[in-house]
C-alpha cells in the first residue's frame, strides 16, 4: 500500500542513489501508487519512434523514467 510521500510536483530534488547520483532537478510528476517520481533531466531513456505520416523520418525520442521516492532528497530553499 502506498504511503504518504513527502515530495510534491514542482519540488527541487537531488538524486541520492543510482546512475544519476548527484544530479538535481524539478519533479515533473508524482506517481503515488508506485511510490515514484519523474525528475526533469534525470534517468532519461531513448525510445524508438517509427516513421509516420506526421513524422516522416522516425528516430529516437528521449523520455524521463520514474525514480523511486527513496532515491531522491528534497532540496530546501
Amino acid at each position: 500500500m502506498a504511503t504518504k510521500m513527502k515530495v510534491k510536483k514542482g519540488d527541487q530534488v537531488v538524486i541520492i542513489a543510482g546512475d544519476d547520483k548527484g544530479k538535481s532537478g524539478k519533479i515533473l510528476q508524482v506517481l503515488p501508487k508506485n511510490e515514484s517520481v519523474i525528475v526533469a533531466g534525470c534517468r532519461v531513456a531513448k525510445k524508438a519512434i517509427k516513421p509516420t505520416e506526421e513524422n516522416k523520418d522516425g528516430g529516437f525520442a528521449q523520455k524521463e523514467m520514474p525514480i523511486h521516492v527513496s532515491n531522491v532528497k528534497k532540496v530546501e530553499g
